[in-house]
Parts: C-alpha cells; structure tokens; sequence
C-alpha cells in the first residue's frame, strides 16, 4: 500500500513494485491542499488503510494478511509514519501490518537548521524555505510565519511546550559525524511563541511522527528508511532511524551520496538518473527480501 497521489508519476513505480515484488499495490489518493488541512490527509489515509486491512477485503483481492506493508515518498513518508504510529494503538486493528518503508520522509516542524536543512537550504526540488511554505499549507497557517520560522523562532526558549520535545530530535546526539560536520544547532532565545499559538498542531506527533514517545515507536515494524545527501529532508529520516534503533525496532537505512529529493521518480526516460534507478530497486529488493 502507498500513500501518495494517485498522479500519474507514481503509476510506472506501482506498477513495478507489484510486478517484482509479487504484490497488490493500493494507491491511496487523499485530498489535498488547499481543499483540506491537516488531518483530513491523515484521516483520508488511516480510513483507507483500516478498510483495506479488513479480511473480506484482503481476501477479495487474494491478498495474504501476514504480507502487508505501508509505504509512501515525502510527505507520503509523513503519513505513513504517522499512520502506522496511530495503528500499533488501535486495539481494533486485528491484521498488522509487517512492513513500513519511508523513502526521503518528511518528519518534524521542530528545527529548520539540520545539517541537511542548513546544507541543502537552497537545493532544487525542495529548498528550506518551500519546505516551511508547504507545512504552513498543510496546517492552514499563515505564510507571514516563515521567515520566522526559517531562524527557529517557532522552537524558542520562551515557547515552553518546545523545550522538551526539542530534546526528542537533538540531532547532536542522533546524527553521524559525516552528517553533523560542522554546523551549528541554533536555539533562540527569544522567539515569537504566538505561532505555535495560531499553529498548535506544529507540536502534534501525528505532524512530526519523529518526536512521538518511545512507547509508540517500540510498536513499530520492521522498517525501512532512504534519504539522500542533497536534500533537506536527509536529517529527519536518519535521527528517525536512530530513534527506532534505540528502541529495538529492526530497520534497514540506506543513504545515497548522489541521492536528491524526488530522484526516485527519475529512473526512465526522459528523465533518467542512475541514482533514480539505484534507489528504486533498491528500495523494491528490500520489499522483495522482507515482504
């Protein structure tokens, strides 16, 4: 199961997916900006997902119930997180799910100043500032936000509900050396603590699926996690491979060096980049070897 647009993009990589992995791929098309905010995404998502999982349905589409993954790219990697967060505490949910794969997921509104968001910040595909634009959409605030929350002024010291969720995703203690180099956390002071008045959902787990407690990530499946240096989104999907390898859940990370943000989406003609062929199949060989 995918969670993306069914956009015409996405067609020739379902189509794959289901032919070398042996599987039926669902294509969740959920509605988007700007007719609804957060959570109708999400909810378009779990609702989706609860009634494929149902046995009359599973068994209409000749689909085997102990072989089932969600997964999504971007901000589908964001719902799937989220997703498949709410299922481990849905007492109803009686298929689980096996698998969960998160290609360059998009993870938290917490720190615009990453590594990856200060190496990356004007990158094509997806620079900082269009990241912050995108979540401002999706949580109906008011781009009069963003360059605020370009310096972190969202996350300050004066802003009480951030002081221990920020602890969540120090990426100090969550990141690789090869990925910190040397840049610098920035932490203000001072800030203007009236976003997260207008915009409280930028604390919700179910937004930034990285900072949930430990208690729901332990729940997790098996995971997968790609992200790729030239993109700004590299430093959510790794301190979120940190934070579930620290609560036992088995998961496979593979980073491309060569990798940008979408390259996935380029691996046929006319638009071919062998990191888009690379990362494809790797990303289906580890369905295939796991499903």
């Amino acid at each position: 199961m995918c969670a993306g647009p069914g956009t015409r993009s996405y067609d020739s990589l379902c189509r794959k997916i289901s032919e070398d992995v042996n599987a039926v791929v669902v294509s969740i098309e959920y509605r988007l900006v700007p007719n609804v905010h957060f959570p109708e995404q999400i909810n378009d998502v779990y609702a989706a997902t609860k009634y494929f999982l149902q046995a009359e349905v599973l068994a209409k589409y000749s689909v085997d119930p102990q072989r089932i993954a969600i997964s999504g790219d971007s901000a589908g990697g964001n719902l799937v997180a989220a997703v498949c967060q709410q299922l481990t505490q849905d007492e109803n949910a009686t298929t689980k799910v096996k698998l969960q794969a998160l290609i360059y997921p998009v993870l938290q509104t917490l720190d615009f100043h990453t590594p990856s968001y200060q190496q990356n910040m004007d990158m094509p595909i997806l620079s900082r500032y269009v990241m912050i634009k995108f979540w401002l959409d999706y949580l109906n605030g008011s781009h009069s936000f963003a360059h605020a929350m370009l310096v972190n002024n969202h996350t300050s010291l004066d802003v009480n509900e951030a002081i221990a969720l920020r602890q969540l995703l120090n990426w100090n203690s969550l990141l690789p050396l090869s990925f910190k180099k040397n840049y610098k956390p920035l932490i203000q002071s001072i800030g203007n603590p009236s976003i997260v008045q207008q915009v409280p959902a930028l604390f919700d787990p179910r937004v930034s699926p990285l900072i949930a407690h430990k208690e729901t990530l332990q729940k997790l499946p098996k995971t997968y996690i790609l992200t790729c240096e030239h993109d700004v989104l590299r430093d959510d999907g790794t301190m979120y491979v940190k934070r579930l390898e620290e609560v036992g859940v088995d998961i496979t990370h593979d980073h491309y060096e060569d990798g940008f943000h979408g390259c996935m989406l380029f691996a046929t003609w006319p638009t071919y980049f062998s990191a888009g062929v690379r990362t494809r199949d790797g990303y289906i060989r580890w369905l295939r070897e796991n499903l």
